[in-house]
């Protein structure tokens, strides 16, 4: 008896729960069969860093019983090395399970096992409601932006704007075109930017806000790492912090706290005038993590529901072109923490080198840059360029539906 070749193979690149369901639907397997299997066929690797050696050969073994590994140090196997980070293989369901084993073990394998629950649920995570007072954003669904609005004589772009109804204008096209929140910022935070004081601040942006607050339906954010800047501007209608500084000043964290305001948690490396001085990292993508870990337990600590922060990696601040470009691959990463993710790359020195383009020629890079951010985790794209990079993000949204 000859039996009939197959029609044709392919590897599937659907990675995400809902496409792998269809796929799934698409040959008809019974619904069942789809919820018990679909665990086995979402695969992941995770880092733990310093697991004691003790603790990593237990792990090690947990894993291995389940079908998936872990790649230790060679110095912890061999008692070496008191400690070693280590790389987690498994599918959904290992993983699930290995969570169930670890609970019942010893040396604090038993909180690895939360943090592990935790950390999948988190990662897995893809729509946040964000609420911000009068104004709601449902996040995932699709692409959302962040419009900037400079008014600074020395905006590294070139698009600052002196006069209060000028800049109103502007935003009011911004969000024409599209944009969902506003960005109100009245210093530059360009490299080598000079600070200016709290008067000169709030007298570029407090107008400009209250003036956008009576006239737009969009919710309203101020770029300031001021506390009292943040006090006024919230006071005048603003909902929302972006503080590039990453709540170091704790006072923005309890003002914000007061005002129930949503907060952009930025990583940066020193300050707009020291950090392109060289940056280096040990591990970039852990060491912003466990800054922004601090900054969060900062925030909460301070009053501000979790709920409300949004995080930001901070790209162009203390980063190389290559830290950057690692940052936009690795964006996913960042979903750790199971917050809303903000990107920023609009018009950035890091496009202009890789195109040898000046900030007004640099906007094909930006769309780019943003369609990548936005594929690769990103919730929110701060632009100047609403219009081009909504369309552009619109296209990549009905593709992903």
């Amino acid at each position: 008896m000859t039996l009939p070749k197959p029609k044709g193979m392919r590897i599937l690149s659907a990675t995400k729960e809902k496409d792998l369901k269809q796929v799934m639907r698409d040959i008809q397997v019974d619904p069942y069969g789809i919820k018990v299997m679909l665990p086995k066929a979402q695969g992941y690797i995770l880092k733990i860093n310093a697991l004691s050696n003790i603790s990593a050969n237990i792990l090690k073994q947990e894993m291995l019983s389940l079908g998936g590994d872990v790649a230790v140090s060679r110095n912890a196997l061999t008692g070496k090395a008191k400690k070693t980070d280590c790389l987690i293989m498994g599918n959904l369901a290992q993983l699930g399970s290995l969570s169930n084993k670890l609970h019942k073990q010893p040396f604090g394998l038993d909180n690895l096992a939360r943090d592990l629950s935790l950390a999948l649920k988190n990662y897995r995570r893809e729509n946040f409601s964000l609420d911000l007072g009068s104004h709601r954003l449902c996040l995932g669904a699709r692409s959302h932006i962040m419009g900037i609005v400079n008014v600074t004589p020395d905006s590294f772009s070139g698009d600052g704007l002196g006069d209060k109804w000028r800049a109103v204008e502007y935003a009011e096209k911004l969000v024409r075109d599209g944009a969902d929140i506003l960005d109100v910022g009245g210093e530059s935070s360009r490299p080598g930017a000079k600070p200016v004081s709290v008067k000169v601040e709030l007298s570029r942006t407090i107008p400009v806000i209250k003036a956008l607050v009576r006239k737009i339906k969009v919710p309203v954010s101020i770029d300031t790492c001021k506390a009292e800047v943040a006090r006024q501007a919230l006071d005048s209608g603003a909902s929302l912090v972006n503080d590039i500084s990453g709540l170091k000043n704790i006072k923005i964290a309890k003002i914000a706290s007061r005002y129930k305001a949503g907060v952009v948690i930025m990583h940066m490396r020193g300050n707009p005038r020291s950090m392109q001085k060289n940056p280096q990292y040990a591990c970039l993508i852990d060491d912003i993590i466990a800054y922004l870990t601090e900054a969060i337990d900062r925030g909460v600590s301070a009053g501000i529901a979790k709920e409300k922060i949004i995080i930001d990696p901070g790209i162009g601040f203390g980063k190389t072109l290559e830290h950057n470009l690692e940052i936009l691959k690795r964006l996913r990463e960042f979903k750790v923490f199971g917050l809303p993710i903000l990107s920023g790359t609009s018009r950035k020195a890091f496009i202009g080198k890789i195109l040898n383009a000046p900030p007004e020629k640099r906007i094909f890079g930006t769309l780019a840059s943003c369609v990548v951010a936005s594929e690769n985790g990103a919730d929110i794209v701060r632009v100047h360029d609403v219009k081009a990079v909504k369309q552009a993000l619109l296209i990549k949204d009905r593709i992903r539906e």
